[in-house]
């Protein structure tokens, strides 16, 4: 497995997208920086890197290149090797690159000028959301052998994520607002990794306390130490069923 994913990390690391997206993010970091009065507002200006840019960049890259791998992964599977290490080194290789790009873009700036606990949680955070979109990228792949559909589907995925989820939580709260909804926020909240991965940097900033009722909820439980241990596994969880369903697939797949 070792070979075969240096072979994929190499080949990665080399692209130009890769390398593009890493610079890309490095000038927009140390921009938000050098042009923010205080780290703080630099901080917030990265969390909607981290939370849009980020998973769509995440999957559509990842997707990209599992479609565009196909030939290589059905030479790979006519040799002696296993179907989980074809899957796991194609999929390690992708999640690495990506994660060296976001934190040498992202991290490195962040480290420099905002090095507090808030600085490290948006690191984290955006450290996981690579990781997930990456899985769900690999899932809607192997649902799929057209690319074209495939690539829909991730799009779909990464928007009803980022964009539909929170209208649908808006409509549930509109329809049932005659009842106590507050504590019911924090149950929506861990069933959509973006918004979770939003609330862990904000409620470090103090932000929460401009969200009402609702933020105390969410000081009140994310802040806790319960409530940062059960954040972070909900977070694992959405990194790892996507890749051990998506490999559950790939191994009864016939390529």
């Amino acid at each position: 497995m070792k070979k075969v994913l240096k072979y994929v990390l190499y080949d990665i690391m080399r692209n130009r997208f890769v390398i593009a997206y890493t610079l890309l993010l490095l000038i927009i970091s140390l921009s938000f920086f050098s042009f923010e009065v205080t780290p703080g507002k630099g901080v917030i200006s990265l969390l909607n890197i981290n939370l849009i840019v980020i998973p769509l960049v995440s999957i559509i890259f990842a997707s990209t290149h599992f479609y565009n791998s196909y030939e290589f992964l059905e030479l790979l599977a006519s040799q002696p090797l296993s179907r989980k290490t074809i899957f796991f080194s194609q999929y390690l290789g992708v999640a690495i690159s990506l994660l060296i790009s976001f934190l040498i873009g992202v991290g490195l700036p962040v480290v420099l000028y905002e090095g507090t606990e808030t600085g490290l949680r948006l690191i984290l955070t955006g450290s996981i959301l690579t990781l997930v979109f990456v899985s769900l990228a690999f899932l809607t792949a192997v649902i799929t052998k057209d690319k074209a559909k495939g690539m829909g589907l991730a799009l779909a995925v990464w928007f009803y994520f980022s964009v539909v989820y929170d209208g649908l939580v808006l409509t549930i709260f509109l329809n049932f607002s005659d009842y106590p909804m507050e504590k019911a926020t924090v149950i929506f909240s861990l069933f959509n990794p973006i918004d979770l991965a939003r609330i862990l940097v904000l409620i470090k900033m103090d932000v929460s306390a401009l969200m009402g009722i609702t933020g105390a909820v969410f000081q009140n439980f994310f802040g806790s130490s319960i409530g940062l241990i059960m954040s972070l596994l909900t977070l694992l969880i959405w990194f790892v069923s996507p890749i051990l369903l998506a490999f559950s697939k790939f191994n009864k797949k016939d390529l």
